[in-house]
């Protein structure tokens, strides 16, 4: 299996334990995206994330990242080669002495790569870093805030303590974009039930008081519309390399 090195994870502003609880209901999300006269129909939340609006605030992040799982686009089980061409582009990359070609390729494949899976927490942070790097910071930030906006939706989606109250994600790579922004080192993840899986961490930590071994993560979404006979292979390889955090003031 390929391992998948070099990728950055940059804390711009991140305070993951501040995000007010929110668990996704389906209801509510599908009536407020779908009815035109809401502040959280889609189209327009869409327009204003892909505009860069900082007015973005962590409730409109709920109905963008949940919503999105009721969009025509939202295929979770596609091949993603602009994604895998981001990956190779990072493999081997000095992160503070990019020459400017590759990371033009890198913004490229990044945009690229948006566009099947649009809110993955590590696309975004490498777009992040690539406008940081060509000194585009209006871009960096609109980018930061987008990634932090849908790691903390997913952390307010549930305390990921129990099989009952687990996080919920869109795409299997996204537990781990958290796990690593939260800077715990983890094992492999297995499947627990039939829309749970469990990510052990390294080493037991404490916890709001508590000790943890792990969290829990609602993966249901990513098989509502299974094709018929699919059988989908993880590749649990990548990681995040945590090399220094960005402050944009």
């Amino acid at each position: 299996m390929r391992r998948l090195l070099a990728l950055l994870l940059l804390f711009v502003g991140l305070n993951l334990a501040t995000a007010e609880a929110k668990t996704p209901v389906e209801e509510d999300i599908l009536e407020r995206i779908t009815d035109s006269a809401s502040p959280y129909y889609y189209p327009k939340l869409l327009l204003r994330l892909e505009q860069g609006d900082p007015t973005l605030s962590d409730e409109d992040f709920h109905y963008l990242y949940y919503g999105y799982a009721y969009q025509e686009s939202y295929k979770p089980l596609a091949t993603n080669p602009d994604m895998e061409r981001m990956l190779e582009l990072l493999t081997g990359l000095d992160p503070d002495h990019a020459e400017r070609s590759r990371i033009e390729e890198l913004i490229i494949a990044a945009n690229g790569a948006r566009e099947s899976d649009p809110f993955s927490p590590q696309v975004l942070n490498v777009l992040t870093y690539a406008y940081e790097q060509l000194g585009d910071k209006a871009k960096a930030e609109q980018w930061a805030r987008a990634m932090n906006g849908v790691l903390r939706a997913i952390v307010a989606s549930g305390d990921g303590l129990t099989q009952r109250t687990p996080r919920h994600i869109l795409m299997f790579d996204h537990a781990l974009s958290v796990m690593a922004a939260e800077g715990y080192p983890h094992g492999k993840a297995r499947i627990v039930s039939r829309d749970v899986e469990f990510i052990p961490l390294a080493s037991s930590y404490v916890i709001d008081g508590k000790k943890r071994k792990g969290f829990y993560y609602d993966f249901s979404r990513i098989y509502r519309n299974k094709p018929e006979g699919y059988t989908y292979k993880r590749d649990r390889t990548w990681q995040f390399n945590n090399l220094k955090p960005r402050e944009y003031k």
